[in-house]
């Protein structure tokens, strides 16, 4: 009985290979670090990214080109990303942001492993006005 207790609870100890960081994220084996997709949320939920020039993202100089809609309100915006398996993102995105300025920001990509760590620079353009 007891052989086969811990037989079993050894079984299922196994079936938990993988770690859970501090934010309660999978840290896998995986070593991949990089950004998949970029979008602004307006307060509408709606994007505020063009339809007519899609967000460029470079994994090699670790950079995104994004551009907005002409005119678009970006003082209380969501930027959202899509990163690679079990990356996490560095600083947290914890709520809307004040992107009016349309400045360059910063965010670090690390990897599913945590090994790895890239900058990613994100610029914001926004598209011509067609009269």
């Amino acid at each position: 009985m007891i052989f086969t207790a811990l037989l079993f609870g050894s079984l299922l100890w196994g079936c938990f290979d993988y770690a859970i960081d501090e934010d309660g994220l999978l840290v896998s084996e995986d070593g991949g670090c990089y950004v998949l997709n970029f979008d602004l949320i307006d307060t509408d939920q709606k994007t505020v990214k063009s339809s007519v020039y899609p967000p460029v993202i470079d994994t090699t100089s670790c950079t995104i080109d994004i551009y907005v809609v002409y005119g678009a309100v970006l003082d209380n915006v969501y930027p959202r990303f899509s990163l690679y398996l079990n990356c996490k993102l560095e600083p947290k995105i914890t709520g809307r942001m004040d992107l009016s300025d349309m400045q360059p920001r910063q965010w670090d990509v690390i990897s599913g492993n945590r090994k790895v760590r890239k900058t990613y620079t994100v610029y914001f353009h926004e598209e011509e006005h067609i009269k």
